[in-house]
């Protein structure tokens, strides 16, 4: 039985008709996620405003389930000065992120995993509590929080033209998310005065990008991320809310990026570190 059908009819199910004026249609959504399946570059998304990079973003989630299953939680991107900068686009973008995307650290993937792979420094939380929905400073978010986890992300910019992608066109293709390296989670203390050196902690840290060979690729703050790392989860708080969604216990939120995006390259691969963060050991890929 073909698979067609039931792509065309996951792909309408998507954001209110009014938010539509330029979202793709239902068969451009499936070529996109054909594209993505097939590892091929695919046609850039162009023209949309942010209703519309929404609107496709809701329509080619639901192909992507389809492949990647349940939704484990959600990823915060252009959270970096730089990284708006590459994309000229001045303000935050999410994703979402399924099961099957997140592998264990020291995974082998091959250096072609995408249609257009990088890779980056980046860290994962896990949600504690539903109060993370209201708040809005980083030490609410940590109260709501039971886990900070070391992250790889590799994502997949997808597209023809990466350099004519935009916040909205990034969007559309739900962040770039593909597939990540997770490590070692560090549970958050449970006294108060643990928990202020460790939010001190997060901001301060020195994030470290190296190659397999040790040697250093790039460098970052905690603070790079919206001046906290965890400010990117108080704005994607109040996205999703807009959207009508809102995260749960057990989801997992990628901050956004603390070093540059970065192509693999077969025989090598990348270590993370996170100097100053205390218990975090480091993260690693290699690539094939």
């Amino acid at each position: 039985m073909s698979l067609r059908p039931l792509l065309f009819a996951l792909a309408c199910v998507c954001a209110p008709v009014a938010a539509q004026a330029e979202c793709l249609t239902d068969a451009q959504a499936v070529a996109l996620f054909d594209a993505f399946t097939a590892r091929t570059p695919a046609a850039n998304p162009e023209g949309l405003n942010e209703a519309d990079g929404a609107c496709t973003r809701a329509k080619f989630n639901n192909l992507l389930a389809v492949r990647y299953g349940t939704v484990i939680g959600y990823k915060a991107g252009l959270t970096n000065p730089a990284v708006q900068k590459r994309f000229n686009y001045d303000r935050p973008v999410w994703g979402v992120l399924y099961a099957d995307m997140l592998l264990p650290s020291g995974s082998v993937v091959e250096a072609g995993f995408g249609a257009r792979p990088l890779f980056e420094a980046d860290l994962l939380v896990r949600v504690k509590s539903e109060a993370i929905n209201q708040a809005k400073t980083p030490a609410e978010v940590l109260a709501a929080i039971d886990q900070v986890i070391p992250f790889i992300e590799l994502p997949d910019l997808m597209v023809q033209a990466p350099p004519r992608l935009n916040g909205p066109a990034i969007s559309a293709i739900n962040v770039g998310a593909r597939f990540g390296v997770t490590g070692t989670p560090i549970a958050i203390p449970p006294y108060r005065a643990e928990r202020f050196a460790l939010l001190d902690a997060l901001r301060d840290m020195t994030v470290v990008l190296s190659d397999a060979s040790g040697a250093e690729l790039a460098r970052g703050k905690g603070s790079d991320i919206l001046g906290h790392p965890l400010s990117a989860v108080v704005w994607l708080a109040e996205a999703l809310a807009k959207d009508g969604k809102a995260m749960k216990p057990g989801d997992l939120i990628s901050l956004g990026s603390f070093s540059p995006l970065l192509p693999p390259k077969a025989g090598s691969g990348a270590t993370v570190t996170y100097l100053g963060l205390p218990n975090a050991k480091p993260v690693s890929v290699s690539f094939k």
